[in-house]
């Protein structure tokens, strides 16, 4: 297994699709099984009264269908694009890949077109291209927007990509209403509440359909965990709810999987480098970019969960930013959500949080609200 519990390709490298030439990939299955598994395995060890999702495990994947699935990628050609856009043209669920970008897609298309997957692969460049990309799309996903610099906070990128992703939502509210929209552009706790806004207005919102994608912080801090406790890296599983910016981030190491204890000095000290790790990324990578490779490796998991969501797995949970009712008061919130043939199929609760958890989750509320509301009032000011 490449992806630790969520992976979006097997160590083969093997692709498989529903054709007689799938019955020259069995020996792909034995990993594929474990790749689930260890997806599923998480929170099933947890007890039901700490656990804020369960999960089952199960030992093999049962017989999926293998359905044709495209999947939209928007801002292809950027520092996330690309490497997502490889780990999705390895993906088993994938038969399109549609790639759109304003500028240098063609040669990033071509590129991946020589890789021998049978994920078809089609480049699209600039707006009036783009209903070609979105038509027919099962999934799409966005990444497109200026990257974060040094001394850069991800709402200091809101004024750019605000209007960024505006524009692609009211694309595919025309395009492929249907589809799930999965969004990485940051800030991600202002970007889904205008893309939810920007949808109610064409009349074609969908609250299952439309996800941001926090899975970066859950890999980060499944990574920090196992590093410090040294685990397993794919047996380690760590809600993080909240949202994705600063102190909005907020890990439950008291439900990680499997059990592991902090001293009250070491939850803080954990807690901030998840907070933190993306500055850490942007400092290091001194100006010439953000966290692009990880939140690519992340976002592919994401998108291969939805995938099986919507191939009817069951039991397939991820935490992600969406519109939800578990804070009172809050109208966005990341936390455990099962995925299922419509996207997002449940919201989960919080489950039991530890003194320092309900501290601080009570103390990044008004940051959060803020947030969400900035993206909100920005769709209506436009829509008006």
């Amino acid at each position: 297994d490449q992806f630790c519990r969520g992976s979006a390709i097997s160590n083969k490298i093997t692709v498989l699709v529903c054709t007689s030439a799938a019955q020259e990939l069995l020996a792909s299955k034995t990993s594929d099984k474990m790749m689930l598994a260890q997806r599923k395995f998480g929170a099933a060890q947890r007890s039901h009264s700490r656990a804020a999702a369960p999960m089952v495990a199960r030992a093999s994947r049962r017989s999926l269908r293998c359905e044709a699935r495209k999947v939209a990628l928007l801002g292809a050609g950027g520092g996330i694009g690309q490497p997502l856009a490889l780990l999705l043209k390895m993906n088993k669920f994938v038969t399109e890949l549609a790639l759109y970008d304003i500028v240098g897609v063609a040669g990033v298309a071509a590129d991946l077109s020589h890789c021998n997957t049978p994920v078809k692969v089609t480049a699209y460049t600039g707006p009036e291209e783009l209903a070609g990309c979105l038509s027919g799309a099962d999934l799409v996903v966005i990444p497109a927007g200026v990257p974060r610099k040094p001394g850069m906070t991800r709402d200091d990128l809101f004024n750019t990509n605000a209007g960024i992703v505006q524009g692609l939502v009211q694309a595919v509210g025309k395009n492929c209403p249907q589809a799930v929209l999965e969004i990485i552009t940051n800030p991600v706790n202002s970007t889904v509440p205008i893309a939810a806004e920007t949808l109610k207005a064409m009349g074609v919102y969908d609250p299952k359909k439309v996800i941001g994608v926090t899975t970066l912080d859950i890999v980060r801090a499944n990574t920090f965990v196992a590093e410090a406790r040294g685990l397993d890296m794919k047996d380690v599983d760590v809600p993080v709810i909240g949202g994705h910016a600063g102190a909005t981030i907020l890990p439950l190491l008291s439900q990680t999987t499997p059990p592991v204890t902090f001293t009250e000095a070491e939850k803080k000290a954990m807690t901030d480098k998840i907070q933190n790790a993306g500055t850490v990324v942007v400092e290091a990578k001194a100006g010439k970019g953000s966290a692009t490779l990880s939140m690519a490796y992340a976002a592919a998991r994401m998108a291969e969960s939805t995938l099986l969501g919507l191939n009817g797995e069951p039991n397939i949970y991820e935490c992600a930013f969406v519109q939800s009712e578990v804070v009172a008061g809050v109208p966005f919130f990341a936390s455990k959500v099962l995925l299922g043939p419509h996207g997002v199929a449940k919201v989960v609760g919080l489950g039991e949080l530890d003194a320092f958890e309900s501290a601080a989750l009570q103390a990044m509320l008004p940051q959060l609200k803020t947030e969400i509301q900035k993206g909100l009032d920005f769709a209506k000011n436009v829509a008006a």
